[in-house]
């Protein structure tokens, strides 16, 4: 099996003045509280650093845009638990399909429900 081919993660030099805009519109999305741009932000800053994330925040800002132009569509904000809820259903699907692949049946149920924080 040959190894993965690994991509750079350097950005391209493109249009100064469109990155200079969108880097300003990610500090801003970040600085908001309770939002799925945020929320992404501390998440891959953590990891990446703050400048990397900062930019994949912009480029998800300019891809967001590009929806609502070329679709026609409504932006409609997901919220910052947006991220830890599809997380969370893509490991329970990830747990249950090793516990299949292992010989068991599985069947997910809540036995007491979770509070919601706010």
């Amino acid at each position: 099996m040959k190894a993965p081919i690994k991509k750079s993660n350097r950005t391209t030099h493109g249009n100064k003045q469109l990155k200079a805009v969108i880097t300003e519109a990610a500090w801003a999305a970040t600085r908001s509280k309770n939002t799925f741009y945020s929320a992404r932000y501390h998440r891959l800053a953590s990891r990446r650093g703050k400048k990397r994330a900062l930019i994949a925040v912009g480029h998800s800002i300019l891809k967001s845009v590009w929806h609502v132009l070329k679709e026609g569509c409504e932006y409609r904000e997901p919220g910052a638990e947006y991220l830890i809820q599809r997380i969370g259903q893509k490991r329970k699907n990830y747990l249950k399909k090793e516990l299949e692949a292992l010989g068991y049946r599985v069947k997910i149920s809540r036995d007491t429900p979770v509070p919601k924080t706010s």
